[in-house]
């Protein structure tokens, strides 16, 4: 392709609204243009890229056994009612972009598609000689973001590979899931991308087990926490560890005690002398249910600790058929507004005591009438610890439970994991982080949808049961931006060889110089033709700038028809290492495809 002929326009500045380096980028370098919040339009140089990246993911797919096949964008709502998942999507996670037909129907734009695919198997698998299968495709997806950002990181429209296995034992499972996994590893190496996979939270999905796959880059939105040795990696939402020791309390006696202006841990600490694991703080957390149940929610947990809400969350989740629902749809720390709707008086917050009174809560419609009280394993086996008095300015020191505090009924683990806990599976392994972004995700499903939508089989007994799923998502957009995330320099984009838009760009200096021109177009047809992708920036431009263009837009290799062709050579320049070398115009094809080769088959 030759630059004059396409419609590239790159840009001095960075835009306004781009906040990481890497939609900076795409958006200067003329990848991408903003359309709307969260839409953008794949440019001829980024729709290259996002084929690559397709035909990687297709091949490994297909190499794993995987069909490909296209599923409708548009689905209706009883799918999605059936699998439970309708208020999960339109109110608890709240990202569907729903909508009524003329016929007044609900229907959506797909954010994923279980259902779809659960609805299918229902239809065509009958009998356990028709698995394992599993199924693929490449597609749009819609998201409602409440805040898109970071480009093609959180849009609202974006392409992504989802797949879908269905199996008739947890072995066969078990065994679709590693392909998968190993399918994800050579996804990601053949893209030429440093990455790290890592237990993971299954959120909406659902699902026994998941691991996300992350590209890893300082402005990742997520943290990683892992051991050195390799036998463990986990998203922070997910990370467990063994939390520091506390230390042996200094108090004995059980006494009130008055501790004015002490609202935070810190200043509590301060103020006693004493340590943070040696105090229990209540933490209020407001619950909604989908059923429009609200549900005061009280964490106690050791001082030196952070409640981890998405454990939490999934807690709740878990809890929510106690209170007549499916699942929750909001949590929160209530503030003044909130409490002032369900609280009789105002609660002593920062000095609230695991005892604190139900009577604190108003009888009022659709409130739980007493609190929900949870335990963190941190705060089990605290002996004469300090927790508050439900007085503001006092606190309590050398209480126990079972003695002046009753230990609640439920004791789970729900705080977070920090960088430095010592790892369980080897105490002397201590977690490290980094960051990292998202960009695949595999889950075990086991029968949440096939139970809930009626997906059976026969086995060879004659029975009816219920097939095992799987499902594994690539974010084919996500993956591409991530890579420029992963590798860029002051002046652009560094493209992996394998993904970059084109291999090499071909710059004539002077287009009024004839010798450059000849030598520079039949570069280009020879590099062609060789199956080297290439271009040819034959612009009416100064040679600077060109340099400038062919740096920021990251192609592998520039050559350059300057002054070296009296010499029968020309400029050859690696974009990744800045390294120049002037080659033999007779020998530049050889070499290039051999450095091309050499890069794409080092990360096979």
């Amino acid at each position: 392709m030759r630059l004059s002929q396409m419609l590239f326009v790159t840009l001095r500045d960075d835009p306004a609204d781009a906040e990481i380096p890497s939609h900076k980028l795409l958006l200067r370098a003329g990848y991408i243009r903003r359309i709307g919040s969260g839409v953008y339009a794949y440019l001829p140089l980024m729709w290259r890229v996002l084929q690559k990246v397709s035909q990687i993911v297709r091949e490994e797919m297909n190499a794993a056994g995987g069909q490909e096949c296209l599923l409708p964008q548009l689905q209706p709502a009883d799918l999605w009612k059936e699998s439970g998942r309708w208020d999960t999507y339109t109110k608890a996670e709240g990202i569907m972009f729903a909508l009524k037909d003329r016929r007044d129907q609900e229907q959506a734009l797909g954010p994923t598609h279980e259902e779809v695919i659960t609805a299918i198997a229902r239809d065509m698998i009958r009998s356990y000689r028709q698995v394992p299968q599993l199924l693929y495709q490449i597609q749009t997806k819609f998201r409602d973001e409440i805040r898109p950002r970071f480009g093609l990181m959180r849009g609202r429209e974006f392409i992504m590979k989802d797949a879908y296995s269905f199996n008739v034992d947890e072995e066969s499972l078990e065994k679709t899931y590693q392909d998968m996994h190993t399918a994800y590893s050579n996804i990601l190496r053949r893209s030429g991308l440093a990455f790290r996979s890592v237990q993971a939270d299954s959120g909406a999905i659902g699902g026994s087990a998941s691991q996300e796959f992350m590209v890893l880059a300082e402005a990742g939105e997520d943290e990683v926490l892992y051991t050195e040795d390799g036998q463990y990696a986990a998203n922070v939402e997910k990370a467990v560890s063994l939390p520091p020791d506390a230390e042996t309390s200094a108090f004995t006696s059980y006494e009130k005690r008055e501790t004015p202006g002490t609202e935070t841990i810190e200043k509590l600490c301060k103020f006693l002398k004493c340590s943070p694991t040696q105090i229990v703080k209540n933490v209020l957390y407001q619950t909604n249910f989908d059923n429009g149940t609200t549900v005061l929610v009280l964490v106690s947990i050791r001082g030196d600790q952070e409640v981890n809400d998405v454990k939490l969350q999934n807690e709740l989740t878990k809890l929510a058929p106690k209170y007549g629902a499916k699942t929750v749809i909001k949590l929160a720390v209530p503030d003044a507004e909130a409490q002032g709707k369900w609280a009789n008086q105002p609660l002593p917050l920062g000095y609230i005591a695991p005892d604190v009174a139900d009577d604190y809560i108003k009888s009022v419609k659709d409130v739980a009438p007493r609190f929900l009280r949870l335990v963190d394993k941190t705060a089990v086996d605290l002996k004469n610890f300090v927790t508050g008095a439900n007085e503001a300015g006092y606190h309590v020191v050398a209480a126990n439970w079972d003695e002046q505090f009753k230990l609640p009924e439920l004791s789970v683990d729900i705080r977070k994991a920090r960088p430095g806990d010592r790892a369980i599976h080897n105490p002397e392994q201590t977690l490290q982080s980094a960051r990292g972004i998202e960009v695949g995700h595999i889950f075990q499903l086991g029968t949440t949808y096939s139970i809930a939508m009626g997906a059976t089989y026969t086995n060879e007994q004659g029975e009816e049961k219920p097939l095992l799923m799987g499902c594994y998502g690539v974010g084919v957009s996500r993956l591409a931006q991530a890579a420029v995330e992963q590798s860029y320099d002051k002046d652009g984009i560094i493209w992996p060889v394998a993904i970059a838009p084109y291999h090499a760009i071909v710059t004539i200096p002077n287009i009024n110089d004839t010798q450059q021109v000849e030598i520079a177009e039949k570069l280009y047809a020879q590099l062609n033709q060789a199956g080297i992708e290439t271009l040819l920036d034959d612009r009416n431009e100064r040679a600077g700038v060109k340099f400038k263009d062919a740096d920021l837009i990251g192609i592998p290799y520039r050559i350059v028809t300057g002054r070296a062709i009296a010499n029968g050579k020309v400029e050859v320049v690696e974009r990744k290492s800045r390294n120049s070398q002037e080659i033999a115009i007779a020998d530049v094809v050889s070499t290039l495809k051999q450095w091309i080769h050499q890069s794409v088959n080092s990360q096979q």
